[in-house]
């Protein structure tokens, strides 16, 4: 799984296979599972439980014996109503972490929106930039065009302290498409491949109930842009709604939404509980497998 080292930009292809990120090329002919390692202390779906160093290290080597494919990294819960951190704080919950997993063999992403722990984490060797803001804070996209890291490009209307309060209220498909359009033209201007991008639409953020239902139901109109889509529906406050399930016992309707997600073609699943879902995926993977022999 070891990246072959290619820095030229090769522009836009369509129907990416391999998401290439600083030190691997990963391979999305089969879904890909990226596990949530919060390291905060007042995460909305775990509640601080791998809030210091030691914790979510401890954390994160059970999701790779699970078989995780992505390790995702925070330390800024971006839950609605959070407390924004400054990328001082941010960085000193990060680096401790982040010192000891990239001695891993496997893909390790940061999700920041801070360009200085950006910066940080990408001269430490990690693998992938997962952006909420998309590369729209001031001097993201150049930290990153320097770089070789893959790229997840997150749609977020509004920020984390008010999105919920007045969600989208034009026509969702809209929003994505007009978002992506430009930070893609972005992206391509700033020479950054398409080969290292994924797309997010953001389940939850800035969205009402019905807008992230109607992402799902028709979430292969996102497919258009010839990328790769990287979904987030785990324990979702949309799935409670629906299952009238808290948040601490979401796990079915959680892998619900993922199996659907990637029926729809999402290549990767950002989640919680990673056994679970690589459980589901398996059943899944038998089903297509079938269809293929039988068609």
């Amino acid at each position: 799984m070891q990246a072959a080292k290619n820095t030229s930009n090769m522009g836009p292809r369509p129907h990416v296979a391999l998401w290439r990120t600083t030190r691997f090329n990963i391979d999305l002919s089969s879904p890909q599972v990226m596990g949530i390692v919060n390291v905060t202390p007042d995460s909305f779906s775990d509640g601080g439980l791998h809030g210091t160093t030691q914790a979510a290290i401890l954390h994160a080597e059970k999701l790779i014996n699970e078989g995780v494919h992505i390790l995702d990294i925070g330390a800024e819960s971006t839950r609605p109503g959070a407390k924004a951190l400054t990328s001082d704080e941010e960085w000193g919950r990060l680096f401790p972490v982040l010192k000891e997993l990239i001695k891993c063999n496997i893909p390790i992403s940061v999700d920041t929106y801070h360009p200085k722990t950006m910066q940080k984490a990408l001269e430490m060797g990690v693998d992938i930039v997962n952006d909420i803001w998309g590369l729209r804070q001031t001097g993201a996209m150049e930290i990153v065009a320097k770089s070789e890291c893959g790229v997840c490009l997150m749609h977020m209307h509004g920020e984390p302290s008010t999105m919920q309060i007045q969600p989208i209220t034009t026509h969702i498909f809209d929003n994505l498409n007009t978002f992506f359009n430009e930070q893609l033209t972005l992206t391509d201007k700033a020479g950054i491949a398409r080969e290292r991008l994924v797309l997010d639409p953001g389940i939850g953020f800035g969205k009402s109930v019905s807008q992230n239902f109607d992402i799902l139901r028709n979430q292969s109109k996102l497919l258009q842009f010839g990328l790769p889509l990287l979904v987030g529906w785990s324990n979702k406050s949309s799935l409670g709604v629906v299952s009238g399930m808290p948040v601490t016992q979401r796990l079915a309707p959680s892998i619900a939404a993922a199996i659907l997600a990637i029926e729809r073609g999402a290549k990767i699943l950002r989640v919680h509980a990673v056994a679970e879902t690589i459980s589901a995926l398996s059943v899944w993977k038998v089903d297509r497998n079938l269809q293929a022999i039988c068609s």
